[in-house]
């Protein structure tokens, strides 16, 4: 018996002992980043740049495939359910992992309990724009005819669930109005009904929106991030328009399986962090107008932790659900 357990416990060791050795030459072959988006936009575009300077820094190829689908669920859950070797990681962003799991009935993730997060990427801010006819010129102007004009006033939104729906329900919760919501099928679909002014205002990214604010098109009252954009340098957060802690923005990091080992996911952070960090990769960034974070796996998993219950509470209010 005492045999049969030395060998046991010897196999263990050198079980161990390989695994570290594994993990201490990773990575050994090609590794993939899974964005559940179309190549183009601003998560796919990013991952292919950070691709790039991390085959470079990790001397092994880096790709990025693109599995769309179910708004990055689809995405998300390949990631989720891929072994845990570090050889397959996701670009995942707030929408799957914040907003989804209170908005469908079954998901083939647990955002908490079945991913490995490496660094929250970045965040994109929102802009509340009118159209010009609108005849409130000011946010507190707004606020006030739509409380006058219960039920009157519109507001344009991507789709359900989408960071710019969420962000105009929890306006309307926080001013306590009725503003009615029209759904479109993306941001661009919803343009020309904006300008028209067929629709009162929308909570649009800052990307598709900011140059129609420039070309005098439309008006612009705030942005939905935490601090002003860097492109949008005189536009104030909704936080300094009299909505503390106002923050409704799209946002993606950098995930892999639940199971990932240590020594690798602090080895991809610091490799992330170190790329992010470079001021011709910022630069590129931001003229996206994207804002670079780069934090670190344990501040990403507290920021999902902590979103969860407090977009779930809009979700549930405004009887949000997925297809709708």
């Amino acid at each position: 018996m005492k045999s049969a357990c030395g060998m046991v416990t010897a196999l263990s060791i050198l079980l161990a002992a390989g695994n570290a050795i594994a993990q201490g030459n990773y990575p050994e072959q090609t590794v993939r980043i899974l964005v559940g988006f179309s190549p183009g936009v601003a998560p796919d575009v990013t991952a292919r740049l950070l691709a790039d300077r991390l085959s470079e820094a990790l001397a092994k190829p880096v790709v990025v495939e693109n599995v769309t689908g179910a708004g990055g669920n689809i995405g998300a859950t390949r990631v989720a359910r891929a072994v845990p070797d570090g050889y397959t990681l996701g670009m995942v962003g707030n929408g799957s992992l914040i907003f989804s799991p209170s908005m469908y009935d079954k998901l083939g993730f647990d955002p908490v309990r079945d991913f490995a997060p490496i660094s929250q990427i970045f965040v994109a801010a929102n802009l509340l724009v009118v159209a010009n006819d609108m005849p409130a010129r000011t946010l507190p102007e707004l606020v006030a005819l739509a409380r006058a004009q219960p039920g009157t006033l519109s507001y344009a939104h991507a789709g359900a669930g989408t960071s710019q729906h969420l962000a105009a329900e929890l306006f309307k919760s926080l001013v306590r109005a009725d503003i009615q919501p029209i759904a479109y099928r993306g941001t661009t679909a919803l343009l020309p009904d904006l300008l028209a002014g067929r629709v009162s205002m929308s909570f649009g990214n800052i990307v598709n929106v900011l140059p129609l604010v420039r070309e005098g098109k439309l008006r612009a009252f705030a942005v939905t991030s935490i601090k002003r954009s860097g492109i949008a340098p005189d536009v104030p957060t909704m936080a300094e328009s009299g909505y503390p802690g106002f923050e409704a923005v799209p946002w993606f990091g950098l995930m892999a399986p639940a199971g990932t080992s240590l020594a690798i996911v602090d080895k991809l952070h610091r490799e992330t962090a170190r790329i992010l960090a470079m001021p011709d990769v910022r630069k590129k960034l931001n003229d996206l107008g994207l804002d670079v974070i780069g934090g670190t796996p344990a501040e990403l998993a507290a920021v999902i932790e902590r979103e969860i219950p407090q977009w779930a509470k809009v979700i549930r209010q405004a009887g949000i659900k997925a297809g709708e």
